[in-house]
């Protein structure tokens, strides 16, 4: 990857956390400006990734990916971040998934070379583009899905047109009654695969792909058995597909696994019965950052469902939001510099610890501080009477699903263990 542009961007007081009067400098420098965030060297609320759990979850992953002899994709779409992309492909990411054409486009803009877009490749200029960029680098890699014969058409007609020298590879895409794209039956299922094998040599069919991330239930085992349902499906697509040789030459590829199933995904593709070569792709986009609440109760259910999951540690929490108290202006409350202009507001972000100057290292937050509420740069806070917070300390928050934080900074600030400020990663949402 090139991240050369990323390095030598220009970072001034118009990002946030940046103090105001700053002269303007280059991004990569930001490590020698010798700021520390419990100093109050930058502006609050700020978002922070700490190096070192950053470090431990990669490595983790790809301790857990080797047990499991599979590979992973990450979605990119979590931090939208190339220097993160860039971090996953050295720790063996084998792609990098992305869901439209303006992520493709950041992507290939910084060299990423093998892109899964685990969505539908649709509209004349996204699919122009994404045909011109195979013809102009042979080395380029890439795969979307289809789940419809219009849409294999439409594929293959452009193709054609193109004329890119190779075809344009495709998984067939499975999908649930209710639920987002993808076929809904094994029938289905085989007229699109027919449909793409009928297209050769303009498309290829090299894999069979679903997410089985959005089944909602009364209780846990009812979701899990809808996963495993899924799960079924995709591997009958793919025993169909074999079966009729419908896939092209090379490994097929069965990929699926976001954040919360991936343990499942890989025990159930690994038992495909397919005879012929198969490469296992999960497409986790939140494990590097993790989080405080929704994937740290999904990682506890990997756990319980894969004991190994718990060598090394399990995954951290590498994601915080830093804030002041603004205000108390009731016994019980608290305000806060943080709203949600700054964090997810779906679901309400957790405190974690607190800071005064004069004390040696952040504390714990102590029970019953909960966030109530959000405006757009305020975050409501019921707190004891006893509390110890006061107007100016720090607060630290974790977030759930980090997806929604990510995409709120444009710049976020990489800490050692000691808040001091060693790096920063730009987004491009």
């Amino acid at each position: 990857m090139n991240l050369d542009a990323i390095a030598a961007s220009p970072l001034d007081d118009r990002s946030k956390g940046i103090p105001g009067g700053t002269t303007p400098f280059r991004l990569d420098a930001i490590g020698a400006k010798g700021w520390n965030v419990l100093r109050e060297d930058l502006n609050m609320p700020i978002a922070v990734l700490k190096e070192s759990a950053l470090t431990h979850n990669s490595a983790w992953m790809r301790d857990f990916l080797t047990r499991s002899r599979a590979v992973i994709a990450p979605h990119g779409k979590t931090t939208m971040a190339p220097q993160l992309f860039q971090r996953q492909l050295d720790d063996g990411a084998w792609a990098i998934t992305l869901a439209t054409p303006q992520q493709l486009q950041v992507a290939r803009a910084h060299g990423v070379q093998r892109i899964v877009l685990a969505n539908q490749l649709i509209g004349r200029h996204a699919i122009d583009w994404v045909l011109g960029e195979l013809k102009r680098d042979p080395g380029f890699d890439f795969y979307c899905l289809v789940d419809s014969e219009t849409g294999v058409r439409m594929l293959a007609d452009a193709a054609r047109a193109a004329d890119i020298g190779r075809p344009l590879q495709v998984f067939l895409e499975g999908g649930s009654p209710g639920g987002r794209t993808g076929v809904r039956d094994r029938a289905a299922g085989l007229a699109v695969a027919r449909a793409v094998k009928a297209a050769s040599p303009y498309l290829a069919l090299r894999g069979v792909e679903g997410f089985e991330g959005l089944f909602g239930g009364a209780n846990r085992a009812e979701i899990e058995g809808k996963v495993r349902e899924f799960l079924d499906l995709l591997v009958g697509l793919a025993q169909d597909c074999e079966a009729e040789d419908l896939f092209a030459a090379g490994e097929v590829i069965l990929t699926a696994g976001g954040s919360a199933f991936y343990d499942m995904v890989l025990a159930r593709f690994s038992h495909s019965g397919l005879t012929r070569p198969v490469k296992v792709v999960i497409r986790s986009g939140c494990y590097l950052s993790h989080d405080s609440a929704r994937y740290r109760n999904a990682f506890a259910d990997i756990v319980e469902r894969t004991p190994h999951a718990a060598v090394g540690g399990g995954l951290v929490s590498a994601i915080e939001v830093w804030a002041y108290v603004q205000s108390r202006p009731e016994p019980g409350k608290v305000l806060l510099t943080m709203g949600a202009r700054d964090t997810q507001s779906d679901t309400m972000p957790l405190p974690e610890t607190w800071f005064r100057a004069g004390m040696n290292a952040p504390a714990r937050v102590p029970p019953g501080h909960v966030c109530a509420g959000m405006n757009d740069q305020h975050t409501h806070m019921t707190v004891p009477h006893d509390s110890p917070l006061a107007v100016g300390d720090l607060v630290s928050f974790g977030v759930s699903h980090p997806c929604l934080t990510f995409d709120k900074w444009n710049v976020i600030y990489v800490v050692d263990d000691a808040y001091n400020v060693v790096s920063a990663v730009r987004t491009f949402f």
